[in-house]
């Protein structure tokens, strides 16, 4: 019996498995990025984007249709016929009574020996065949349009549609832009308050040390050792929980970016204050900067269109026309051998005028009239909203600025408290229990603190999109 080399197997599973591991390796790939770059890399790659894209190039050939009714229509046609029968066409007969009215004429009496008289019913038809087995024509057809009230108004509107179109791109890609900011921000706060649980974790560790050393000169409980450890326990919870948050924040702002979940996605930037504080709210307000604005009054203008296409419908319409081909006959398939080929041309202009259809078109004009107000309502809606939005924004915005600072004092106020209670337990002049209580204050505290470190992010991130300044 052979036995396996073992030795052998094993490097040969740990070289695949390092060939396996390599190629995982560089088929992901690792991107460190600012919150402008996970913006850029949004607005490049992300699926609604792409499409809002795609309606723009939709619309253009759009335009392109509507163009092309403005221009030559040209239309060739080719056929070729075989007839294995020979269409039959009935004729009146036009032979019979020439030869009655001769033999009428001249007294000719029949087998009964009567005189032949004309036949009472008549003298029938005759079946006849007109054609040949084979026919063959080929043509051109030209129309022109010469004038055509929608058409008209078409050409007018074509910029406005592509306009239309272009700022509904330019709403999504700002909707997306505040997303990937918003949740950008909120795991560079998670990062941060990480780092602050970081410092806490150190202090604990540092604190349960000194805690067991003194245990052990006889100046503690044990009691005083267990609780030290609980609430280092519980500080190595919460970053747990909020590692685990972050890594499903992580996979959302991929997603929102359309990267790839294989992908490494670094974060690079920080929050500064100094940038949120900088910030001064102003009551001044201009709708035109909103996007979704500039859409609905792009829309306003297509509404008027709309009416005027319908009206124009009511006008007559003038086309021009002509047409030129040949055509040929054979018994045989000769076409391109021998014979004739037939020519056939005309032009010719013509007019329709719309008479009556019912009040149709007096419905259609009516429906766009009121489709007409709807916008015009949803534009005094939108006023309101864009006014109110603002308003709040600011009250958001200057809420936020003060509660961050407030948050920011008292954040230091609690870490010089517990200082100084550490300092007071170490040198045998204060308990442990005012360290506990020093330190959940400072936790407390810390945790208002990134809450309102984000809010006011936040806070920024709205007023911006609300005065229609986000960059």
């Amino acid at each position: 019996m052979h036995l396996l080399n073992f030795p052998s197997l094993k490097r040969s599973i740990l070289l695949l498995l390092m060939l396996l591991f390599n190629k995982i390796t560089f088929s992901q790939k690792v991107y460190q990025f600012s919150v402008a770059q996970a913006v850029d890399y949004a607005m490049q790659n992300a699926t609604d984007v792409k499409n809002a894209l795609l309606d723009i190039k939709i619309q253009k050939q759009s335009n392109r249709e509507i163009t092309s009714l403005a221009l030559p229509q040209v239309n060739g046609s080719v056929g070729m016929n075989h007839y294995f029968d020979i269409p039959v066409t009935t004729l009146p007969d036009f032979i019979s009574p020439s030869v009655y009215k001769v033999l009428v004429d001249n007294g000719v009496i029949n087998g009964s020996g009567n005189p032949i008289q004309f036949p009472s019913n008549g003298f029938g038809s005759l079946p006849a065949k007109f054609g040949t087995n084979w026919t063959a024509s080929g043509g051109i057809d030209i129309s022109q349009i010469l004038f055509d009230g929608q058409i008209f108004i078409g050409l007018k509107a074509r910029n406005s549609v592509l306009t239309l179109a272009k700022q509904s791109a330019e709403v999504t890609n700002e909707q997306i832009k505040v997303n990937v900011m918003k949740l950008y921000y909120q795991m560079v706060v998670g990062k941060q308050q990480v780092t602050s649980i970081d410092a806490n974790i150190d202090r604990f560790e540092k604190l349960l040390t000194d805690t067991k050393e003194i245990f052990k000169n006889g100046f503690s409980e044990k009691l005083d050792v267990d609780k030290v450890e609980v609430q280092l326990n519980n500080l190595k919870t919460e970053k747990e929980k909020i590692n685990n948050q972050l890594e499903i924040g992580n996979a959302a702002l991929k997603f929102l970016m359309s990267m790839p979940q294989k992908d490494i996605l670094v974060l690079t930037d920080s929050i500064n204050e100094s940038q949120i504080i900088s910030i001064v709210p102003q009551d001044s307000m201009n709708f035109n900067n909103r996007k979704e604005y500039q859409q609905l009054n792009t829309a306003l203008q297509l509404s008027k269109f709309n009416i005027k296409r319908y009206q124009l419908s009511k006008l007559p319409t003038i086309a021009a026309f002509g047409s030129y081909s040949k055509n040929a006959q054979r018994n045989d398939f000769t076409f391109f051998s021998s014979g004739d080929w037939f020519s056939t041309s005309l032009i010719g202009l013509k007019l329709s005028l719309p008479l009556f259809d019912g009040n149709a078109r007096n419905a259609r004009i009516q429906k766009a009239k009121y489709d007409l107000a709807k916008t015009e309502n949803n534009k005094k809606r939108l006023e309101e909203l864009i006014q109110m939005e603002s308003n709040n924004a600011i009250l958001k915005l200057s809420s936020a600025l003060t509660t961050l600072e407030t948050q920011k004092k008292n954040t230091n106020l609690a870490e010089s408290v517990y200082n100084a209670a550490k300092l007071k337990y170490e040198q045998g002049l204060g308990s442990n229990m005012e360290i506990y209580n020093a330190q959940t204050e400072m936790k407390v505290s810390q945790n208002n603190y990134y809450s309102a470190l984000y809010d006011a992010v936040i806070a920024k991130i709205d007023y911006l999109k609300a005065i229609g300044k986000l960059q």
